[in-house]
C-alpha cells in the first residue's frame, strides 16, 4: 500500500550535506558513530511521524508520498529543505555588542545575539557582518530513507504522536474514547489543541480525555 498524506509512518533515515558527505541528522547509531558525533544520551532507532504535518523536511515528506514502504535514496535542493539564502538575515552589526558580551568574534565563530544563533562572516572597521539564516540554508541535502511500515493500530499512532509532546504518557482507547494520562498538569488551551489534534489526525478516535499524575504539592499541616 502506498503511503498518503496523513499517514503514520515508521522511518530510518540518514541526512548528509551533499558537496561534503557531512552527516547532519540521522536515527541510526551506526551512522552517527561511523561521523565521530555519537551520543551515548540519545537514543537512535527508527521514528514514527505522521506525512504531511510538517514533521520531515517538505521535500521528504513529497518524495514519500505515493512510495511503496521501502529503501531510498533521495536527493533534496536548498528550497526542498532549509531553503535558499536570504540577505536579509546578513546583519552589520556593531563590534562593541560583541565587546558587551565579552566575545571576540572571528569569521566562522558560531554566537548568540540576543537569543538569535548566528555565524561571524567577516569583521572590518568595528563591524561585524553575521548570517543569520539557518546552517543548511543554500545546500543540497542527500538522504537515505527507510519506510519500514504504514502504522494503523490506533493506540500506536497515538503514543506516537504523544511523545512530540511528553516525556511520559499513557493512554488507552476503548469504543474510540482515548484517555491519555501524563505525569505533570496539562493547560486547558493545550489539552484542547491536542484533542483537536488527536481526532483530526486519527479519525478513529472521537474523543479525548486527560489524567494528570502531577504530585500534589504537600500542604502545611495545621
Amino acid at each position: 500500500m502506498p503511503i498518503a498524506k496523513g499517514d503514520f509512518v515508521e522511518i530510518d533515515y540518514t541526512g548528509r550535506v551533499k558537496d561534503s558527505g557531512l552527516i547532519f541528522d540521522t536515527t541510526r547509531e551506526e551512522d552517527a558513530k561511523s561521523q565521530g558525533i555519537g551520543d551515548e544520551n540519545a537514543k537512535y532507532g527508527p521514528v514514527i511521524v505522521c506525512i504531511g504535518e510538517g514533521q520531515l523536511l517538505r521535500g521528504l515528506e513529497a518524495f514519500l508520498e505515493g512510495k511503496e514502504p521501502g529503501k531510498y535514496q533521495v536527493l533534496l535542493a536548498p528550497e526542498d529543505a532549509f531553503g535558499r539564502k536570504n540577505a536579509k538575515y546578513f546583519q552589520l552589526m556593531s563590534l562593541a555588542k560583541f565587546k558587551d558580551q565579552q566575545v571576540q568574534p572571528v569569521p566562522g565563530l558560531q554566537v548568540n545575539i540576543d537569543g538569535m544563533y548566528g555565524v561571524v562572516k567577516s569583521v572590518s572597521g568595528g563591524r561585524v557582518v553575521v548570517d543569520f539564516n539557518h546552517p543548511l540554508a543554500g545546500r543540497e541535502l542527500e538522504y537515505e530513507i527507510e519506510a519500514h511500515r504504514i502504522i494503523t493500530e490506533p493506540k500506536e499512532k497515538l503514543d506516537s504522536f504523544l511523545r512530540f509532546y511528553f516525556s511520559q504518557s499513557a493512554s488507552s482507547i476503548t469504543d474510540g474514547a482515548a484517555t491519555i494520562t501524563v505525569k505533570s498538569d496539562v493547560p486547558k488551551p493545550l489539552q484542547d489543541k491536542l484533542c483537536g489534534e488527536i481526532t483530526r489526525l486519527m479519525p478513529e478516535i472521537s474523543s479525548v480525555s486527560f489524567i494528570s499524575e502531577a504530585p500534589n504539592e504537600t500542604k502545611p499541616q495545621a
